[in-house]
């Protein structure tokens, strides 16, 4: 039924050329690449960047879309993966059938789609969430240790290609802001303060914990005030948001019948010649030996779902307290796009430690799955 619906929607001849483009070469940049080439906006730099994104975006997508054609246990015939399949294809189609950029009136044009191609995609993970968990609801849970691996696998190197597409695009489009903020090049703040967006994410998450539990444990945050260096503040935000949200719900649930005080979250911000650290600290009980190998797969979670069945995707793009067990995932993706990393470490019985490493030196090129 899959196939039978691509080639209805999809002509032939376009088909056979998103094999060709996903045959082709990616090229990577770097943080630091993105950060020169940004500081000079000038329309010559816009149009190569445009002509670059021009040849590369069809590349990278087109890869995905014939990953998605071929996912193991039926996957690509769930209804929302094909709704995901579709939005990429149009997406090359889009890429493809436009012309050569040649000046600014061009640029600017592509600039226009590009963007629309990202909002496009916005619920790309709710709704391979919602695929996946239709497909586990099928499953013997013998398959599904088995199976999940090599979904697992297709997942990481998907979100991975999707935060790299995002950023080339939300860089691009950014860096025509005539008013930009402060030491803010497109997406990159040149002197980001980590202290400062760990501070800001640690209150959302907090907020988020007082509507689901009406209390919600204090936050201590230690580190240099006045340290910055550059990075993607964003990027910084959602990943501190998740530990932190993670760990006000271990908490919280672990004293939520105890008269006694909860003990606070811990954030420690370190900087070091090749790192930035962010160590998340709590004693929320931990998490058994046992089940840590699956703290970094898609799905685990210790907390409710909340894909449900809903046939529309808008429905499931909010924010809970618990995710689709995709936030630890995805965060370790966040850091290793620029060169960094997240571990945790547990101790069962008392606590979880999680540590978060930015690479400060900004020269990693983009992994390329």
């Amino acid at each position: 039924m899959a196939t039978k619906k691509l080639y209805d929607s999809f002509s032939k001849s376009l088909i056979e050329e998103v094999h060709r483009w996903g045959a082709f070469k990616q090229r990577g940049v770097s943080l630091r690449y993105m950060l020169d080439f940004g500081s000079v906006p000038s329309d010559r730099n816009m149009i190569i960047a445009a002509q670059f994104l021009h040849k590369e975006l069809p590349i990278r997508i087109a890869r995905r879309a014939i990953e998605l054609e071929s996912l193991p246990y039926g996957l690509s015939h769930k209804p929302a993966v094909l709704k995901v399949r579709d939005w990429y294809l149009d997406s090359f189609r889009d890429l493809r059938s436009f012309p050569e950029i040649k000046d600014m009136t061009d640029e600017r044009d592509f600039t226009q789609m590009i963007k629309m191609i990202k909002v496009r995609h916005n619920n790309v993970v709710p709704a391979m969430a919602l695929g996946v968990k239709q497909l586990k609801q099928g499953l013997d849970h013998k398959v599904e240790d088995e199976g999940l691996d090599e979904i697992h696998q297709f997942l990481d190197r998907f979100y991975m290609s999707r935060i790299g597409i995002r950023m080339l695009i939300g860089q691009h489009v950014a860096v025509h802001d005539p008013n930009p903020p402060p030491n803010c090049i497109g997406y990159i703040h040149t002197k980001m303060s980590p202290m400062q967006v760990a501070k800001d994410a640690s209150e959302d998450a907090r907020s988020v914990c007082l509507r689901e539990y009406g209390s919600a444990p204090d936050i201590k945050i230690y580190g240099d005030p006045t340290f910055t260096f550059p990075y993607v503040p964003t990027h910084l935000h959602m990943m501190v948001f998740e530990l932190v949200k993670n760990s006000l719900r271990a908490v919280q649930e672990r004293h939520i019948d105890s008269d006694n005080v909860a003990p606070p979250i811990r954030i420690i911000v370190a900087d070091g010649d090749e790192d930035v650290t962010i160590k998340v600290s709590d004693e929320g009980g931990g998490i058994a030996r046992s089940g840590l190998p699956k703290i970094f797969t898609y799905l685990y979670s210790t907390a409710n779902n909340p894909v449900q069945e809903q046939s529309h995707l808008e429905a499931v793009d909010m924010v809970t307290m618990a995710g689709y067990g995709y936030g630890l995932p995805i965060s370790r993706l966040y850091a290793r796009y620029f060169g960094g990393d997240l571990q945790i470490i547990s101790m069962e019985g008392y606590g979880t430690d999680a540590y978060l490493h930015l690479s400060r030196l900004g020269d990693s090129q983009e992994p390329l799955p």
